[in-house]
């Protein structure tokens, strides 16, 4: 038998057969993932779109809940700053020093 007329199928044809199978099973995978990324994005940066701007001097502002903080302690004449957080209960205020007599 000579090899012109081989019933053989050719590599170049398995690759082209096998590239076929793997496109046809991958590319609705990476089709999903790539859309659930991308919605789960979206979805993280709408929800995260918050923002607190404290406008100093204006007015009291009241405490939310499970607020920690390092707060200052007057000793003497003379403020200072605790080493330690402490949890502020809700609904305290906090207002600007133009509100507090010395």
């Amino acid at each position: 038998m000579s090899s012109s007329g081989s019933s053989r199928p050719s590599l170049s044809a398995f690759s082209n057969g096998l590239r076929a199978a793997l496109n046809g099973a991958i590319v609705p995978w990476m089709l999903l993932w790539t859309t659930i990324v991308f919605a789960g994005l979206a979805l993280a940066s709408a929800t995260g779109c918050t923002r607190t701007i404290l406008v100093p001097e204006a007015s009291p502002v009241r405490v939310g809940p499970k607020t920690k903080a390092r707060v200052y302690v007057r000793e003497g004449n003379e403020w200072v700053l605790g080493d330690n957080e402490v949890t502020v209960p809700e609904g305290w205020y906090l207002v600007p020093p133009s509100f507090v007599e010395e």
